[in-house]
């Protein structure tokens, strides 16, 4: 039977929605846990929310005659989708930029020296409020930004950082992780 009370959507959590952290830093594993301190808030994206692409590769086999027989896995890969908007945030800038390219203060000062050095491969925590205050949380254990996209610099819009992120698996051989948990109280 079909049922729309489980028909959703993923808006922000109010007390912020997009973090990041150093690799190997603590990872949630509930809907609804408290985030290690290490993990730093990047503040608003655009309205384009976020988007997750799952792209599964495969051969198929076919046999004597054209009939598609076995279909064999050749790839996985996990990426993400999300623009941030906070451009003066420090912490945004050093995800976006690698903290060793980001000095100074917004009071001070602020240095960003854009150059090829790799992206760090970093943690990412995604909070959600579902249907009826339903709360969801995705958690990248690893992922590294693999492309920036045209940052537009008009007076008719935000400045912001269209980032796409490539998951790796852990130890456990998963990209990410879902969490998600019916309101308290109900």
């Amino acid at each position: 039977m079909s049922t729309a009370s489980n028909v959703s959507a993923g808006k922000p959590a109010v007390a912020g929605s997009v973090f990041v952290a150093p690799k190997g830093t603590t990872l949630p594993t509930s809907a609804d846990g408290t985030l290690n301190s290490a993990f730093k808030q990047l503040g608003y994206a655009s309205e384009d929310g976020l988007t997750n692409n799952l792209s599964i590769e495969t051969d198929v086999i076919k046999a004597w005659g054209g009939d598609s027989v076995l279909p064999i896995q050749t790839g996985f890969e996990d990426t993400w989708g999300i623009t941030l908007i906070e451009v003066t945030n420090l912490d945004v800038l050093k995800t976006v930029f690698n903290s060793a390219n980001v000095s100074g203060a917004l009071a001070t000062g602020i240095t960003v020296n854009v150059n090829s050095a790799e992206k760090e491969e970093l943690s990412w925590v995604f909070d959600m409020i579902l249907r009826n205050g339903n709360l969801k949380r995705v958690v990248l254990p690893a992922a590294t930004i693999t492309e920036i996209g045209e940052i537009a610099y008009k007076d008719s819009e935000a400045i912001g950082y269209p980032l796409t992120l490539t998951a790796t698996a852990d130890n456990s051989g998963n990209t990410h992780y879902e969490y998600i948990k019916e309101k308290s109280g109900t």
